[in-house]
């Protein structure tokens, strides 16, 4: 019944059924192990019913690493950002299960950022400037932004360093990591621009007190989803709807508590609402964008 930690080598066998296996794309996988054991431990006692007699977890270096798992049948849940949900959909045919609310968020937008004595007021002035992404598996700071770039006709260019210059006609840009990161190099005009999450851009340890009065909002998108759970794309309907069920009453239930806490700071889960599925359209359309535009 208890979640035993599969090493990336580990094949799982046919006769599995039994079991339930959560992954997780990890650069980590000691400290995301411990976020994840509790509620799979939480949950697979709970699935009895439908078969399920024992939880594992196994982790992934990478997206592609994971979308392999989803489609050979390795990997049943996955909990992801929604960008990389969507691209997991595009890639491994797995589906969306439910949205995810951490520290009683569920869903959130997108800041451009730039100084107040930049001269930018629109983003349809950054070609010839500079932004600073976080990561390439960020949904606030890569995919939204990237995306919403390219659809405005924006060649984007990958610079060498913060220092770089990007040519006239492309806007640069450039991976700093973290927010925190973010905000120091516009502040330090090492870059023009600088994206995050609405969450983050008003978190002082993110973005300084002390930045405030030289910095100046540029654009900020509409709501998305945070988070999502992801199941495989040929999960046992009955499994499925079992798993469904025993998240969405996880919330409400005393003994779930701690490990949704540990879970991500997870408050609950959520079905996936016209508005939210609205959101999730056009977050496929610009995560193949940005596949086809940028990587």
């Amino acid at each position: 019944m208890l979640a035993a930690w599969l090493p990336s080598s580990a094949a799982r066998a046919v006769d599995d059924e039994h079991v339930l296996v959560l992954g997780r794309i990890s650069d980590d996988p000691k400290t995301h192990y411990e976020q994840l054991k509790p509620l799979l431990d939480y949950v697979v006692p709970r699935m009895a019913g439908v078969g399920i007699r024992e939880g594992r977890i196994l982790m992934a270096r990478d997206a592609q690493q994971m979308a392999s798992y989803l489609r050979r049948g390795r990997v049943d849940w996955v909990t992801e950002t929604s960008a990389s949900g969507v691209a997991l959909e595009a890639r491994a045919g797995a589906k969306l299960l439910l949205m995810t609310e951490r520290d009683g968020v569920s869903r959130y937008r997108t800041v451009y950022f730039a100084r107040r004595d930049s001269g930018l007021t629109s983003l349809d002035q950054l070609r010839g400037r500079s932004i600073a992404f976080q990561n390439i598996s960020s949904t606030s700071a890569y995919f939204v932004p990237a995306s919403e770039l390219l659809q405005r006709g924006m060649r984007l260019e990958l610079l060498l360093s913060p220092m770089d210059k990007p040519s006239d006609d492309t806007v640069g840009y450039v991976f700093a990591r973290s927010e925190l990161n973010i905000a120091n190099w516009v502040h330090k005009r090492l870059v023009d621009v600088g994206v995050m999450s609405n969450i983050d851009w008003d978190n002082p340890q993110r973005v300084p007190p002390t930045y405030r009065s030289e910095l100046r909002v540029l654009h900020v998108t509409p709501e998305y989803p945070r988070a999502v759970e992801v199941v495989r794309g040929d999960m046992d309907p009955k499994v499925e709807a079992r798993l469904r069920e025993v998240l969405m009453q996880a919330a409400d239930d005393p003994d779930a508590r701690d490990a949704l806490l540990r879970f991500f700071k997870t408050t609950r889960f959520l079905p996936i609402d016209p508005v939210s599925e609205h959101a999730l359209k056009y977050l496929r359309e610009g995560v193949g964008r940005v596949r086809t535009g940028v990587e």
